[in-house]
Order: structure tokens, then sequence, then C-alpha cells
């Protein structure tokens, strides 16, 4: 088994804490890793880099933090299919998603590069008789990440490029299910000639969560991962004093209306529910089928789902993976078990598909006739399990979207430009996708819920990143009149 160690100021450190949390391949159920989780004691010791590297990093010009920021880009680019590789092998997506994952982040690292533009001040000269205003915005400090397993090196990405470039250290605390493709991205930061200490890698569970969210010299965390921890989370960095976005689950719905294109509808809902196992906060898990639609919707994505392959991500032949861990795969069997007894129509099975080998898998699983009070429609499952509810109406629909806690993300399948333009302010979500199942945005706008979905006045990366990251200074200035000045401006004198 391999060892994930820690990285703090430049260097591979070994955890002495004692405590160890193992790394599996989902796809064969083997431990293949074991990583290193921290203590209280070398979390300080990262905080304490990050600190010591923050005052020389907060001045470095911008020019040189863009030179760094395009190096790594590039690093990252060049080493693309080893990130998906180590994706693949501890978190079990298959390869395309794994490369997609890659893709996205870059577009984050590319935003970070522009800062330079971004980061420019306002001006107002003359505001009042020989008085100038001009309004700067200042780095932090030291800050934290705190990332979860479903998506490890696209989160990070983030937040620590944006964090950085805005003249921050940053701390980083990835899940420790699987470390070693933030690790490696974190090496390939230092390789891109970013000085020791900007950039830490800390791994371990609640303990050190707990002393980044609780360390004075942090002054702001960003939190990915479920509704319970990110609302912990934020109530604990806000009584510490800190700033703190954290966004948590999501319940996503994607309403079909009558006139929509039901080949494209039932892709996009299966593409959308069953990517990357289902685990991830922006996958479809309810399909709101309006209208006399709803037969032919679940026959077509029906069809489709008996085509999906299933397999280790390595393969090129698999469409999706196992599930993370063993856990995972089995409580979300029990949802599918729920359903059941709750007397939803199980259309697909998913727990029916038998697997030649030990990983995590669980087939694809479809529920039809749900109603809003079952577990399978109000929990957030975070597996490969898609509910349909009937709706007799648009209405009915975007009722179910506003009286659901999560607002994270929300679609609308149709024809009718009126209907999605009415959707796109009705639906109560922080992002809104129309013909689009799920609508993550490109790295130079903001990515983040609304409701249990997000805590904090915040969302991740893009400007919102940029606000998050730095803080304003306004300067008002006063300045003698010139024609009293002591130099020979060619001004008249008053004397």
């Amino acid at each position: 088994m391999y060892e994930i160690q820690h990285l703090i100021d430049g260097q591979a450190v070994a955890s002495a804490s004692g405590n160890t949390g193992p790394v599996f391949d989902p796809a064969t159920g083997e431990q293949v890793g074991q990583v290193g989780l921290a203590s209280v004691a070398e979390v300080d010791a990262a905080v304490a880099s990050a600190r010591s590297a923050s005052g020389e990093w907060g001045e470095v010009s911008l020019a040189r933090r863009t030179k760094l920021m395009l190096e790594f880009r590039n690093l990252v680019v060049a080493n693309a299919d080893e990130v998906a590789k180590r994706l693949t092998a501890e978190h079990g997506k298959v390869l395309d998603d794994a490369r997609g994952e890659v893709a996205r982040g870059i577009e984050n690292i590319e935003f970070a590069c522009g800062l330079a533009d971004a980061l420019k001040g306002m001006h107002s000269e003359q505001a009042s008789s020989g008085v100038d205003v001009y309004t700067v915005r200042q780095p932090l400090g030291v800050v934290a990440g705190i990332t979860p397993f479903n998506f490890p090196a696209m989160v990070p990405l983030w937040m620590f490029p944006n964090a950085v470039a805005c003249g921050n250290t940053f701390i980083l605390k990835p899940s420790e299910r699987d470390p070693s493709a933030p690790l490696f991205m974190a090496e390939l930061f230092q390789e891109a000639g970013f000085p020791p200490g900007v950039l830490n890698v800390v791994h371990g569970d609640k303990v050190a969560v707990d002393r980044l969210l609780e360390h004075p010299d942090v002054k702001a965390v960003s939190f990915v991962g479920s509704t319970p921890i990110a609302r912990y989370v934020y109530s604990t960095a806000a009584a510490n004093g800190k700033r703190a976005q954290a966004l948590g689950g999501a319940k996503n719905h994607m309403i079909v209306l009558p006139d929509a294109d039901i080949d494209m509808a039932a892709d996009a809902a299966v593409s959308a529910a069953y990517g990357s196992a289902g685990e991830r906060c922006m996958a479809i898990s309810v399909v709101v089928a309006v209208g006399e639609i709803a037969d032919q919707l679940v026959d077509s994505i029906r069809v489709r789902m008996e085509k999906l392959v299933i397999g280790p991500g390595t393969d090129p032949a698999s469409e999706m993976g196992p599930l993370i861990t063993r856990e995972a795969r089995d409580r979300v069997a029990g949802y599918v078990q729920a359903g059941a007894d709750a007397g939803c129509e199980v259309v697909v099975d998913g727990r029916d598909q038998v697997f030649d080998n030990d990983g995590f898998f669980l087939g694809v699983t479809l529920l039809d006739r749900v109603t809003t009070d079952m577990s399978v429609y109000t929990d957030e499952i975070f597996g490969p399990v898609l509910a349909v509810v009937r709706a007799d109406s648009y209405a009915e629909g975007v009722r179910m979207i506003r009286d659901n806690p999560f607002g994270n993300g929300a679609a609308i399948f149709t024809r009718d430009g009126g209907a999605a333009r009415q959707f796109q302010r009705d639906a109560d979500a922080g992002m809104v996708g129309i013909n689009v199942p799920i609508p993550v945005p490109v790295g130079y706008h903001s990515f983040g819920g609304w409701n249990d979905s997000a805590f904090g006045d915040t969302t991740m990366y893009g400007p919102e990143g940029l606000r998050f990251y730095t803080r304003p200074k306004v300067i008002t200035s006063r300045w003698p009149d010139p024609s009293t000045s002591s130099v020979d401006l060619g001004f008249p004198r008053n004397d």
C-alpha cells in the first residue's frame, strides 16, 4: 500500500498523529493506500507555514503572480491524464468523467490567471475640492478550503487558484477518501515556482476540520459537502470570527413539459442522474413529468438505462463506475428498498444487477409515481437513483421546487420560450438550466445554490470568489491647493 503524506512548507511530511484512514480502489474493494490524519499540532504547523509566507506573498507583484499561475495552468494541462487516472483509481468514476472534471477545474485556473485585471480598484478624483477617494482590494491572509470526495480535483481548483492569485496563502484539507489527485496538483503548484507555504495540504478528519475552524490565524474557510456539515462549518467558522462560504447538499429537479423533445429530455435525465454514479451535488435526482408526457418519458429513460455499461472506471467501455465506499453503496440500496416499501413503482431496480467482483458497484434505479412525502424524494441519496414525480401542471412542478428545502440547481425541458423564460424567474434555485440538465456555470461566472444548499453570502469561484478572498479598503485623501505648493508648478502664487 502507498502512503499519503501532508505537504507543509513545500515538503512532504509523514503524519505523526498515529491515526490513519484507508484509501480504497472502489472498482475492486481493495485497500490500496493509507493516509495519515493530521493532529492539531500538524494543522498548526501548516497554518504557521502559511502565515510565515503570507506577508511576503501578499507583496508579490500581480505580474509575478500571473506568471506563476500561468505556469501552474500549463503543468495541469500537461498532466491532465495523470490527474484523471488518480481520480479514477481512488474515486471510481470513469476516465471520461475524470477528464471532464479536470477540464472544468482548469477553467478556474484560467480565470485566476486574469485576476490582475479583476483586482483593479476604483478611483474618484475630486470627490470634493482637493479630495480624491479610491478603493483597493487586499488579501485576507491565511485562508483554508475543506473539499469533498466526489470532485477531489475540481473543487480545490474552485478555491486555491483564486485565493492565491488574490495574494492569500492557502491550506487545503481534501477528502481523506481520495487524496492523491489534490496532493498531486499541489505538487504541480510547487513545481510551477510558488514559494513554500503559499499552498499547504493537510489530510485529516474532524480533528483537522475543527482546528482550521478555530485557529485564530485562519481568516476564511471555504467548504463543499453535505448540508448538515455545511451548516456546522458555517456556524462554527462564524462563531470564531471568520468569513465562511459553505455549500451543502441538493435535490435537483428537472421539469419536463408536454411539448419537450422526449429524446433530448431522456438522454439528459440518464446522463445527469447516473453520471459519476450520481455522486455529485448537481445530479438530477427528481424528474417532474408534466401531464401526458409521463408514460412516454419513463419508457424512454428505461430503454436508455438498459444500454448503460457499468464497470471499472479504467475500462473504456464503462459509462458508470462504482460508488466511493461499501457503506455508500449499501446506504443507497437501502433507499431503493425504502421507495419500494413506500409504494412507488420500481421500474428498474439497480440491486438486481450482479457484478463479478468485490467492488462497490450498484446498478441504476428508476422509481416512478414517487410522492413528495417519500424518503426517496425528500432526502439527498447521492447515488444512481432517479425518482419520477408526476404533475398535472407547470405550476405544480414549480411548487415542488419551492417547497423543497434545497435550492442548488433546477432545469426545465420545453420548446416554449415563454415557459422557459418564466421558469428562470420562478425556479427557487441558484443555478437554472433551460434544456440543460446540469447547469454548472463556466469559470468566469460563479457556482452556488440557495436555501439549504448554501450558507454564507458569496458563492464559489469567478467574480464571487474574488470578492470572498479579498476585502475592500477605501482611501480618502486631501492635498493642499496646488497654488500653495512649495514646488513651482506654474500656478500663480497667492502672495
